[in-house]
């Protein structure tokens, strides 16, 4: 697997944006639209380097792995911003800094705002990740919502070896503005960290997590009042219990006493906010 080192350009293009320290992770102050428009804006520069532009998402699992995972550590240290998609962090941050987190950064959110932007100007997508027919399900849904978005391009996730090789020229060929990689934490921060050098035609990577599912409808979010007061997990625990019972009986402590005692109110790198 290729190393994909800091790019000094890629780190220039995001420098102003403001960021703060939590829980061992450098985390983007920006709310949605900010994220959105940022991705929007950042564009045409990023066009002029020699890989795409690569935004990923932290919740409180990602720092509990990130704090005995190194592998996985390295891997989020190497995106040029890290979003919060995760209510806890933004409340976390209200104590630990002077500029806290505004709200949460939930990627289907995101992916929305995006898409009707995306859709106003022109721009293109490709979709890659899930399984073939969640990937053609969540596609058709946001077609539906968004007839005059440009999707260039879809394919599942469960590709190897040539098979995937050959799937990464065609992407690179299509070049699409943003590429929209949903295949889990670390696996798709594992795939840009190898294949981004061969993705020099492509503007964006946003690693995405289980937003073909949510978009394809197999899979329904919390309610509202449980977003907000922190309990999403719970509502993951009770549609999916074997699956996730356990992940969060140990994720979820560890990220606590991390956004406790990992955080510093210290501000990293300022943007001028819109």
């Amino acid at each position: 697997m290729l190393e994909r080192r800091a790019n000094p350009v890629g780190r220039a293009a995001t420098s102003g944006v403001l960021r703060i320290s939590l829980g061992g992770l450098r985390l983007a102050v920006l709310d949605i639209e900010q994220t959105a428009n940022f991705m929007i804006d950042m564009l045409v520069p990023v066009r002029r380097l020699s890989r795409p532009l690569y935004l990923t998402s932290a919740n409180g699992e990602v720092l509990a792995r990130c704090s005995t995972e190194p592998r996985t550590e390295r891997l989020f240290r190497a995106a040029d911003l890290i979003n919060a998609d995760g209510q806890p962090l933004v409340t976390v941050s209200r104590f630990k800094s002077s500029t806290p987190l505004p709200e949460r950064v939930a990627t289907t959110d995101l992916f929305e705002v995006v898409a009707r932007k995306a859709a106003a100007s022109g721009l293109s997508f490709y979709m890659f990740g899930a399984d073939e027919a969640e990937n053609a399900a969540a596609v058709a849904r946001v077609q539906s919502m968004f007839p005059n978005l440009r999707i260039v391009g879809r394919s599942h996730g469960y590709l190897r070896g040539e098979e995937l090789r050959n799937k990464i020229d065609e992407i690179n060929a299509l070049a699409p503005d943003y590429l929209w990689v949903a295949l889990g934490v670390p696996y798709e921060q594992a795939f840009v960290e190898e294949f981004a050098a061969h993705l020099s035609n492509v503007g964006v990577i946003k690693t995405s997590g289980g937003l073909f599912n949510f978009l394809s409808g197999s899979r329904s979010r919390a309610p509202k009042w449980m977003q907000k007061v922190c309990l999403e997990w719970a509502w993951r625990i009770w549609l999916e219990p074997r699956r996730l019972f356990w992940r969060y009986l140990t994720t979820n402590p560890r990220a606590l006493y991390l956004l406790f005692n990992k955080s510093r109110p210290s501000i990293t790198d300022r943007m001028p906010r819109s």
